[in-house]
Parts: C-alpha cells; sequence; structure tokens
C-alpha cells in the first residue's frame, strides 16, 4: 500500500480505528501510517492507546493477542518513538505522506529493521511482547 496524499492517510487510520479496514490493507506501510497519523494529532494519546487499538483490529480481524501473536509491546513503543522522531525531525508544514515516504525510503521501510537493534530471540520472547525490553544489539537512534 502507497500513501500519495495525507488523505489517504486519514482514511486508513480511519479504518483502523474503525476496525473496517480489511485485514489485507494492514502492511507494514499501513502500520507506519497509522502511527505517523496518531502521533501528528497527539503523541500522548498515541502512546496511550496505541495498544489497545491494535488489539481491537487484530481480534476484528480474527487474529489473537497472545505470548506468540498479535500486539507486541516492544515493537509497538519502538515504531511509536521512530514515527514520533520521523516527524519532529520534518521541517514544519511539511505533509504527512511525505514524512511516511520518507520513514519508508528508510530503514524502517525494510520489514526486519527492528532486528538492527535486538536479537531475534530477544525480541520474539513473551517478555518483549508483553512489556517493554531495551534493544539489546544497539541503542535505538531515536531513543526510547
Amino acid at each position: 500500500m502507497h500513501f500519495e496524499t495525507d488523505a489517504e492517510i486519514a482514511a486508513l487510520l480511519d479504518g483502523f480505528r474503525s476496525r473496517t479496514l480489511p485485514k489485507e490493507k494492514w502492511t507494514h506501510a499501513a502500520h507506519w501510517a497509522a502511527a505517523l497519523g496518531l502521533i501528528a494529532e497527539d503523541a500522548a494519546a498515541a502512546h496511550r492507546d496505541m495498544p489497545g487499538m491494535i488489539r481491537a483490529y487484530n481480534e476484528s480481524v480474527g487474529g489473537r493477542n497472545t505470548d506468540t501473536e498479535g500486539y507486541h509491546e516492544t515493537i509497538t513503543i519502538a515504531s511509536l518513538k521512530a514515527a514520533e522522531h520521523a516527524l519532529g525531525a520534518a521541517p514544519e508544514g511539511t505533509p504527512l505522506h511525505a514524512v511516511l515516504s520518507d520513514l519508508l525510503a528508510g530503514p524502517c521501510g525494510k520489514p526486519d529493521w527492528i532486528l538492527d537493534y535486538w536479537r531475534r530471540e530477544t525480541l520474539f520472547s513473551v517478555k518483549a511482547r508483553r512489556e517493554w525490553v531495551a534493544p539489546d544489539i544497539r541503542a535505538l537512534p531515536f531513543g526510547a
């Protein structure tokens, strides 16, 4: 899924919030679009609300949130921090879709970007899925 306008990001966010977004549209880019959209609206609310939104969305499309699938706290927090950093680093007035494009053109555009910071066994542990676990390869360049 490619986002060429801020309206497309807003529509994605509406579908995510209302749990009407088809599962096949919940892509890597869509995750980033939702994170950026929520951060742009209210960063504190994004950090507070995104976990519950992801859990509810997962269940609405037949997924489960368990110790091995579904919602993942460490990935969510790291991604929100990356999105917040990307938005803060963009010149004022930059359209959200341009921030998203830049984010996806960098390391975060790779679905496995997070494995540059966490060992696979650490990241996919039950503890990291349930709560924040600090990176164990190198620190995130945008803090967390």
